[in-house]
C-alpha cells in the first residue's frame, strides 16, 4: 500500500516538474522572440544609419598635399566609417553615364567639384551631431560645401526614437507578463509542499535551511525551462533563416549569445525569487491557515 502511494506521489511530482518546465519554456522562448527583435532592430537600424554619408565639394585651387593632409584627418576623426576621394573627373563620367550624354562636352568644361564622401558611425547619425561635424568642416579653406540629406536624417531619427520607445515599453510589459506567469507556476509547486514545509519548521528547522532546497530545486527547473526555450528558439531562427536568408539571423553570433545568456539569467533570477517568496509566505502562515 505505502509502496503504491510512494509510485503515485512520485508520478504527481514529476508532473508537477514537467508542468513547471513547460510554463517557463514557454514564456522564456516567448521572451527571447521578443529579444531577438529587439536585437535585430538595433543592427537594422544601425545597418541603415552607416548607410548615411556627407559630401565634402572641395574648393578648385585646394592644393593636393593639403587634400591628402584633410583625408588622413577625417579617416582619424571619431566620427568616421570609411573616407573615399571622388575627382572631379571621376563624378562627371559618372553624371554621364547617368543622364545618357557627355554634358561636358556639351558645356566645354567640367562645371562639378572634387569630393570627399564621409560613412559616419551610426551613434553620430543624429541632426545635432551632423551639424555640429558640418561646421566644424566648413571652418576649413579648402571646403566650399558640405552636403547632406538633412530632411531625411531628421525624419530617421525620429522614426528611430518612435521605434524604439514602443519596442521598450512592449519589452517591459511583456517581461513583467513573464514573470507573473512564471512566479504563478512556481506558487502551485510550493504550494502543493506546504505541508512539508510546515512539518519541517515544527520540528525546528531553520527558515533558511528550509528555503534553500526549495531554491535549488527551482533554479535547476528554471535552467532546464530556459534550455528548452533556447532550443525552440534555435529551431525558430534556422527556419526562419532558411525561409527569409535576407535578414541574416546567423550572421551575428554576439547577438545570438546574448540572447541565449539572458533567457538563462530570466529563467534563473525569476525561479529565484518567485520561490524565496512563495516560500516565505507559507513559513509565515499559521497551520490552520494551510488548509485555506
Amino acid at each position: 500500500m505505502n509502496n503504491s502511494f510512494d509510485k503515485y506521489q512520485k508520478r504527481r511530482l514529476r508532473s508537477s516538474y514537467f508542468s513547471v518546465i513547460i510554463s517557463i519554456a514557454l514564456v522564456l522562448f516567448l521572451v527571447g522572440l521578443l529579444g531577438l527583435i529587439v536585437l535585430k532592430t538595433n543592427s537594422i537600424t544601425k545597418h541603415f544609419k552607416e548607410k548615411v554619408a556627407i559630401t565634402i565639394f572641395l574648393n578648385d585651387n585646394a592644393k593636393s598635399s593639403d587634400v591628402e593632409i584633410l583625408q588622413a584627418e577625417l579617416k582619424k576623426a571619431e566620427y568616421t566609417k570609411a573616407v573615399h576621394y571622388i575627382s572631379k573627373k571621376e563624378a562627371a563620367k559618372k553624371y554621364s553615364e547617368d543622364i545618357g550624354e557627355d554634358f561636358v562636352e556639351f558645356l566645354g568644361d567640367n562645371p562639378l567639384k572634387n569630393a570627399i564622401d564621409i560613412s559616419l558611425k551610426s551613434e553620430f547619425v543624429t541632426p545635432e551631431k551632423m551639424e555640429e561635424i558640418e561646421k566644424s568642416l566648413l571652418i576649413r579653406s579648402i571646403i566650399a560645401e558640405v552636403s547632406y540629406d538633412k530632411p531625411l536624417i531628421e525624419l530617421l531619427t525620429k522614426n528611430i526614437n518612435r521605434i524604439s520607445f514602443w519596442m521598450l515599453l512592449f519589452s517591459g510589459v511583456f517581461t513583467l507578463i513573464a514573470v507573473v506567469l512564471i512566479n504563478s507556476s512556481i506558487r502551485l509547486s510550493v504550494y502543493s509542499k506546504r505541508f512539508t514545509i510546515k512539518t519541517m519548521q515544527m520540528v525546528g528547522a531553520t527558515k533558511g535551511f528550509i528555503r534553500i532546497p526549495f531554491i535549488w530545486k527551482s533554479v535547476q527547473l528554471g535552467i532546464v525551462g530556459a534550455l528548452v526555450a533556447i532550443a525552440g528558439l534555435i529551431a525558430f531562427i534556422l527556419y526562419l533563416n532558411k525561409m527569409i536568408p535576407e535578414i541574416e539571423l546567423l550572421n551575428n553570433y554576439k547577438i545570438l549569445a546574448t540572447l541565449f545568456g539572458t533567457v538563462i539569467g530570466l529563467g534563473i533570477l525569476i525561479t529565484w525569487i518567485s520561490t524565496f517568496f512563495a516560500t516565505q509566505r507559507f513559513l509565515n502562515l499559521r497551520t490552520d491557515e494551510l488548509y485555506y
